[in-house]
């Protein structure tokens, strides 16, 4: 179909750039509903029981894995397919995203129904998880080269939405699994048919909208800087060549260890925060009940979204390294001082500590793409990216094992519960100490290092080598703004985004009520 290629969706003389956000935000909405992911968890583990487990339902543990397998699916298929992505444009990447994310519950129905476990790890987890990672990277490359003024706002803008599908897909979810269920089914399997058919059409809105911008275009009175900044540079490095960087690897890591720091604690918020203020340990009257926690989960759920968002456009006031520097100096103080706040009862502090903490979290996301155009330009950003995703694999692993395993052992060798958490908190700020270091040692790339004719590297004949044209060539015509075309657009992905911000708040009273 020639509508996806690439050509297809380079942007006439006029087109409005803030037509952009919207697509992307359409998509990263969908796709970040696997935070949400733990609301289909326990009705798995009663597929045959239907009120309660039956000795051949799943196990918890069991279930548990498909957040896993999908998040290590998608750092793999980010880093497989994005020097693909590149070479044929976004479109087509996020049209082959919605189908392989809809799919994937289509293929995990057929499992809940069969009650076919396989089915249910290859839908949600491998064909869900290759969508999540060319949903992922697909707009955010695009974005850069819209807003080649503003790169850390413009990635702030997509990958919120990622934040905040969680906000979305919790009440949405749980709404239409209390509609499908009855006396043969916990309607898990109806609900992901609904959601395969809503997200498919939210995505294939982005799909349709995205653009990508003409040779010789730039924003209306940008001019592009003459000299780089120390670490901001006007040169270009390709995927392959940058993976040979040290730079490459240090932000790697600073990625791993900002994400295990904070997804661990994100998967296990509602059972510590119940635990750290259980009427054992504060009394009855302060004690945080399942619903109260529920609010609590949801409002670190608005923080990772907001964070992403704000961290993201503060970096392109303060630089990159500046902003990763205050997440990992922020964060070690803050797990440093959990303990004694969980000790001392003062529910507030922790509840603010612990949204300060998110917020960063999901900065780091945000903030990682602008770093790597500043370090490695915008040529074949996208693909460097999907690379850099594999760290995000790798945390999605170690985060959670660190802080359950080490919770578990704890409780077992006689710790009280709410005692359990305080050495996982001081390996968490460890970990930010050693990402600190990593920040602290990025340097800019060495010219060696540089595409010497990006132009003609552009439009090579190598598949390996195509890609869409630096921003550093995007100079004439200018963009109009304003427009009913803008804000239906803004409309269509603003409104799920409030409605999920209103049930965020709705929940967050329990836990000062």
């Amino acid at each position: 179909m020639k509508f996806l290629d690439r050509e297809a969706t380079i942007a006439k003389p006029g087109f409005n750039r803030w037509l952009v956000p919207p697509a992307a935000l359409a998509v990263h909405l969908s796709i970040g509903q696997i935070y949400a992911y733990s609301v289909f968890n326990a009705p798995l583990t009663k597929i045959i029981g239907i009120t309660e487990s039956a000795a051949d339902d799943w196990k918890l543990t069991t279930v548990g894995w498909i957040f896993s397998i999908a998040l290590a699916v998608l750092g793999a298929s980010a880093a497989l397919f994005g020097t693909w992505m590149e070479r044929v444009g976004p479109r087509k990447a996020m049209f082959v995203a919605a189908c392989c994310f809809s799919l994937g519950f289509l293929v995990s129905a057929l499992g809940v129904s069969t009650h076919n476990l396989a089915l249910l790890y290859l839908g949600n987890g491998v064909i869900g998880g290759v969508g999540l990672g060319l949903g992922y990277i697909g707009p955010v490359s695009t974005l850069m080269k819209w807003f080649p003024d503003k790169p850390g706002m413009a990635t702030g803008l997509a990958i919120m939405g990622f934040g905040g599908g969680a906000m979305l897909a919790s009440p949405m979810s749980v709404a239409l699994m209390n509609r499908f269920a009855g006396a043969a089914s916990v309607g898990v399997a109806e609900t992901f048919v609904v959601l395969a058919a809503v997200y498919f059409a939210l995505m294939m809105f982005g799909a349709f909208t995205i653009r990508i911008p003409a040779e010789g275009w730039k924003p209306e009175g940008y001019v592009a800087p003459r000299s780089a900044s120390k670490l901001v540079s006007n040169s270009h490095v390709n995927v392959n060549q940058a993976m040979k960087t040290p730079q490459f690897w240090l932000l790697f890591w600073v990625l791993c260890l900002n994400v295990t720091a904070g997804i661990g604690v994100l998967g296990q918020a509602s059972v510590m925060i119940q635990e750290l203020f259980s009427e054992t340990s504060v009394g009855a009257q302060a004690a945080i009940g399942a619903g109260a926690a529920a609010g609590f989960v949801s409002l670190l759920s608005l923080f990772n979204m907001g964070g992403r968002f704000v961290w993201s456009s503060v970096s392109d006031k303060i630089g990159r390294k500046n902003t990763y520097t205050v997440f990992f100096i922020l964060g070690a103080l803050l797990y440093l001082a959990v303990p004694p706040i969980g000790a001392s009862g003062n529910k507030a502090l922790f509840i603010i500590g612990f949204c300060v903490i998110m917020s960063m979290y999901g900065g780091g996301f945000a903030a990682i793409p602008a770093y790597l155009k500043d370090l490695f330009g915008t040529y074949q950003v996208g693909a460097i990216h999907g690379r850099i995703l594999l760290a995000w694999s790798t945390a999605a692993v170690a985060g959670p094992v660190l802080v359950n395993y080490i919770r578990q052992s704890q409780i077992d060798s006689g710790v009280p519960a709410a005692e359990a958490y305080s050495i996982t908190m001081y390996i968490m700020a460890t970990l930010l100490v050693l990402g600190l270091l990593c920040n602290l040692c990025v340097r800019a790339v060495h010219e060696k290092h540089h595409e010497t004719d990006i132009k003609t590297a552009a439009h090579s004949g190598n598949p390996d080598e195509e890609t869409a044209v630096s921003d550093a060539y995007l100079v004439g015509e200018s963009v109009s703004h304003g427009g009913f075309s803008v804000w239906w657009r803004w409309a269509l992905v603003g409104i799920p985004l409030v409605y999920g911000m209103v049930m965020v708040f709705v929940k967050a009273l329990d836990l000062f009520g």
